[in-house]
């Protein structure tokens, strides 16, 4: 039996409004001899309410770039995000972001990194305890609260990192190769404690990633950008309910359409594959 793997070049409208709204975002840097070299070039992307949508390509392609500009903490050549009815300028509570390195402060216990968002925005105390107790739960952390960073395993460390964002709710959260720096078994452990917090939370989530396996497992959409200048290759809608399988036939299907396509380096045909 054969299986629709569908992908389109871009995405030409949502059913609802876009959470995340990318449009015609360009980067160009100047180089050290002061010459011009342009990084992304024209990327439009619509991120639905409660998606969660992962970004690939080839090393150096600017997925980082361009999460780093949803996320406000860089300022794009040209072009605009939309975050909800907001136009990004500068970083914001709305937009929460899990960089590869969990950045947990060393001299503070597990309870006040996650405190610390609340803290400085002078959340009450009872509601910050309340907040806590619950994503303490969530992340599987619950009994090392009162433990530093430096007693913890690398995952989870990255747990309290990522526990720290959510619980400010910010309405969008952008994941930057959260799970690189971790073995594989822990990663596949945190993969499905995310799939597991995004089903129960329904949070939008752009996610940045080098692991295509990792991208098809976790997203209802995975993006490919092109080789710089990056413009958006191909998109590939991920028509699988979750829980599921890694061994899915038609994830690995998917996957491997995926690196195909990064090895080609150019865009696929506009029609759907069938294999």
């Amino acid at each position: 039996m054969s299986l629709g793997l569908s992908i389109r070049r871009q995405n030409k409208g949502c059913e609802t409004m876009p959470d995340i709204k990318i449009k015609n975002i360009n980067k160009t840097y100047t180089d050290a001899s002061g010459a011009p070299v342009e990084a992304i070039k024209d990327i439009n992307i619509d991120i639905k309410d409660g998606e969660f949508v992962s970004i690939v390509g080839p090393s150096g392609c600017g997925k980082s770039t361009l999460l780093e500009i949803v996320a406000g903490l860089l300022e794009q050549t040209s072009g605009e995000v939309i975050v909800g009815d907001d136009t990004v300028k500068g970083t914001s509570r709305d937009i929460g972001v899990v960089f590869q390195d969990s950045a947990l402060f060393p001299w503070k216990t597990v309870k006040k990194n996650i405190l610390y968002g609340l803290e400085l925005s002078k959340v009450p105390r009872e509601e910050q305890e309340e907040k806590l107790k619950n994503y303490l739960e969530l992340m599987n952390l619950t009994g090392f609260e009162d433990k530093y960073p430096s007693q913890l395993s690398g995952g989870m460390r990255q747990r309290a990192g990522i526990a720290r964002t959510l619980i400010m709710d910010p309405k969008v959260t952008l994941m930057d190769e959260p799970f690189s720096a971790v073995d594989h078994l822990t990663r596949c452990t945190l993969q499905e404690e995310l799939v597991r917090i995004h089903e129960k939370e329904k949070k939008t989530v752009l996610f940045i990633t080098h692991d295509i396996s990792e991208a098809v497992f976790l997203s209802d959409r995975v993006i490919l950008l092109s080789p710089r200048p990056s413009v958006v290759q191909n998109e590939y809608k991920i028509n699988v309910k979750h829980p599921r399988s890694r061994s899915d036939d038609y994830l690995v299907q998917i996957t491997a359409r995926i690196v195909a396509d990064i090895n080609r380096g150019a865009a696929a045909p506009e029609n759907d594959y069938i294999i």
